[in-house]
């Protein structure tokens, strides 16, 4: 009932002990609190909150248009609704490396288990999208040192994403990685890899975990899970899967409104009342409301 069971402090510790261990885990990006719930509910290991998520959620295109407050506030009512630890997408860091800085802890204070920071030049581009730039490798070692220099709990997870792939090239991108995880990155997200061989050779030539980025529409072909973890990726992230489900089935319903004037074709398509209910815990507030409003010595007592 209500929110997480779990600290954020202990999400943190989770994500670092499994982290630490084996095995592939795997965080599709939810798009609001209850489809964080649904994603705990299924088994994952993570949850990931995407800028363009967050973008698209507020009618806006991914080019840095979002603030730190309006990232901060979703993913704090992600956060709280789930025991999985949630890592988040804070672009470029919304500034110079002091604004970096109060990411990091504004982030801290919204309860995630790790951050991650790109090198593209202010404001963004979607990574898979032509047209990108990026900060030269001091700029982009400064934006890191910074977010590793400001937390204040040292389990949260500092991820540096990198964009040279799609700018300069491989060789590039494994040499932007490593200085990276020089200044203290604690994993590393390259984006747009062109094909299994070269998240092999960034898994190798790091010696820390990589999160592979699997989004429909991209460079990056979409390779099951068990093909990543077969060449040494840590973490895979959906960013967009769901939220692309879902406006999917809403455009159709939509249409389906205009052409039959009613949505009776569409209901066998929905999540039923009786699931929403059990997703959202309804009979463990009814319990907890009951008990209370009916506990002797408390609803009979008379007002102070």
């Amino acid at each position: 009932m209500l929110y997480s069971t779990l600290t954020p402090a202990r999400k943190r510790e989770l994500l670092r002990e499994r982290l630490a261990g084996k095995g592939l885990l795997r965080f599709p990006g939810a798009f609001n609190p209850l489809s964080a719930r649904l994603v705990e509910e299924k088994g994952f290991e993570g949850v990931y909150v995407s800028g363009a998520v967050l973008s698209a959620d507020l009618g806006l295109p991914d080019i840095g248009l979002t603030t730190l407050t309006e990232v901060a506030g979703r993913t704090a009512q992600v956060a709280r609704m789930t025991d999985l630890p949630v890592l988040v997408d804070v672009d470029t860091g919304f500034g110079e490396p002091m604004n970096v800085a109060r990411t990091v802890q504004t982030l801290e204070d919204a309860g995630v288990a790790g951050i991650h920071v790109e090198d593209q030049v202010n404001p963004k581009r979607c990574g898979h999208l032509d047209g990108k730039q990026v900060v030269d490798t001091a700029t982009a070692v400064r934006r890191v040192r910074a977010a590793v220099d400001a937390r204040r709990d040292p389990n949260l997870l500092v991820m540096a994403r990198t964009d040279v792939r799609g700018v300069e090239g491989f060789d590039a991108a494994v040499d932007r990685a490593r200085r990276l995880v020089d200044a203290g990155a604690d994993a590393v997200f390259p984006e747009a890899m062109a094909d299994l061989r070269e998240f092999e050779a960034m898994c190798a030539a790091v010696d820390v975990p990589v999160l592979a980025n699997m989004t429909e529409f991209g460079k990056s072909e979409l390779f099951a899970a068990e093909q990543l973890e077969s060449v040494g990726v840590r973490i895979v992230i959906h960013p967009v899967s769901l939220l692309r489900i879902a406006m999917g089935a809403a455009e159709r319903a939509l249409d389906a409104l205009v052409a039959e004037g009613s949505l009776a074709s569409q209901v066998p398509h929905m999540q039923t009342r009786a699931r929403l209910y059990e997703l959202v815990d309804y009979a463990g507030y009814d319990r907890f409301d009951s008990t209370i409003f009916t506990s002797t010595g408390h609803a009979d007592r008379p007002a102070d």
